[in-house]
């Protein structure tokens, strides 16, 4: 069921709307956590407020629970679904209404640990959209690349049957990496390069022994450190930076954590990566290169723990929700606690930042503004929307705000841009 919205200002934000989906590079957001990965917006500037008159709802849709963030093209919507306790659906959806283009299924639910069960059974991984091609992953470490055009299967990969790997008892959380020619995820109990086009196997590495310590719940990224281009890789246990052309393994560092809780992406910075743990600290590795060698440093450290959050970084501060439910800022070169808020939120955000402004999606529905600021917490609005939880990452394409409740997706459009 689709549920338009309508509002006095509803052709103000049409007009502009129409000028913000010119910009097309910026009309896009393809991935976890955007573009490049980094949970950046280009587009144009966001007003400074958050209510009714400069964020529109437009169009909501009822769906089983996930936990993937949606993901965006010009004009179609993409999100994911656990259904009847037994089917992992896909869906796509016209960008403007709110209507249904296509969906495609499988069998594929399965279940969680019993400590785990809070979080639910349901699908969690990003999808990446690469042109006309959509990657998803399913639960039981299913890869599954479908045509966006219409939701045909393309191919498939099972790493459980085809690699002979334990079922990740979590499930496959890890989003895909799509970058040049390959399509990159932690899966099969390793890290694996495939082939975009065929789905075939290009290389394996970091294989780990698979089952509750096989299930990673970070993602890779790409970034050059030390003047190389590498894949960095979190897994339960260590950070290592990886040759995307044969695998290798570039230098590793075992990484802290409570029960292998190694949850945010990491963020580069320069050659500085950026890591925080669940039941560890908050950490700045160096990476360096000398005679075609790889080595890593820990450059700093703080008592600090992340949780579930990866930050977004603007001018060399990282903005960071923690495990203590209050948020800090920090300097990513040299580890300075710029502040800490006095106030605590909800368990988790979701961050997405453009210019000198924060966009912070709380577990609880709530959307929050800040300004990026090194001297204060400085929050400028806030606003509830949604009354289910939003464990799903925000997405931000243009003119418009995708939010991927627990049982719904719904859009927004921004009335006023460019302040």
């Amino acid at each position: 069921m689709i549920y338009p919205m309508k509002r006095p200002w509803t052709i103000l934000c049409l007009l502009a709307g129409f000028a913000a989906v010119a910009h097309a590079a910026d009309s896009a957001w393809p991935q976890w956590r955007g573009p490049q990965r980094n949970g950046q917006f280009t587009g144009p500037a966001w007003p400074d407020k958050v209510d009714a008159q400069h964020l529109e709802r437009v169009w909501r849709v009822e769906l089983g629970p996930s936990y993937s963030g949606p993901v965006v093209n010009a004009d179609r919507v993409f999100t994911t679904e656990s259904k009847d306790k037994k089917f992992e659906v896909v869906r796509a959806y016209d960008r403007t209404t709110g209507k249904e283009l296509w969906k495609h299924e499988w069998e594929g639910m399965m279940s969680v640990p019993f400590f785990a069960k809070s979080n639910g059974d349901w699908i969690r991984s990003t999808p990446a959209l690469d042109g006309d091609r959509l990657y998803v992953a399913g639960m039981r470490d299913v890869l599954v690349c479908l045509d966006a055009r219409d939701g045909k299967e393309i191919w498939r990969k099972d790493f459980v049957k085809d690699l002979s790997a334990p079922p990740p008892d979590f499930g496959f959380v890890c989003s895909p990496l799509v970058d040049g020619e390959a399509v990159y995820v932690q899966a099969g109990a390793s890290f694996v390069k495939l082939n975009k086009l065929t789905g075939e196997l290009v290389w394996r590495t970091l294989a780990d022994k698979g089952g509750m310590y096989g299930s990673v719940f970070s993602s890779p990224m790409s970034a050059e450190l030390a003047g190389k281009r590498q894949l960095i890789v979190q897994t339960r246990e260590k950070l290592a930076g990886v040759d995307p052309a044969d695998g290798k393994v570039l230098w590793e560092q075992p990484i802290e954590a409570f029960r292998g809780m190694n949850i945010l992406t990491p963020v580069a910075y320069k050659d500085t990566l950026f890591s925080s743990t669940y039941g560890g600290k908050t950490i700045g590795f160096r990476i360096a290169q000398a005679d075609g060698k790889f080595t890593v440093t820990e450059a700093w450290k703080h008592k600090a723990q992340g949780y579930m959050t990866t930050p977004v970084v603007i001018d060399g501060a990282a903005y960071l929700h923690l495990k203590s439910q209050r948020v800090m800022a920090i300097e990513v070169g040299t580890g300075r606690e710029l502040w800490t808020s006095e106030k605590s939120f909800g368990k988790y955000w979701s961050l997405v930042a453009q210019g000198d402004r924060i966009l912070a999606l709380d577990q609880r529905g709530i959307l929050y503004l800040l300004r990026a600021n090194k001297e204060k917490f400085d929050l400028l609005d806030e606003r509830k929307l949604a009354d289910s939880e939003t464990w799903a990452h925000l997405a931000a394409a243009g003119d418009g705000l995708f939010v991927r409740e627990l049982n719904a997706l719904t859009a927004f459009r921004w009335c006023a841009m460019g302040r």
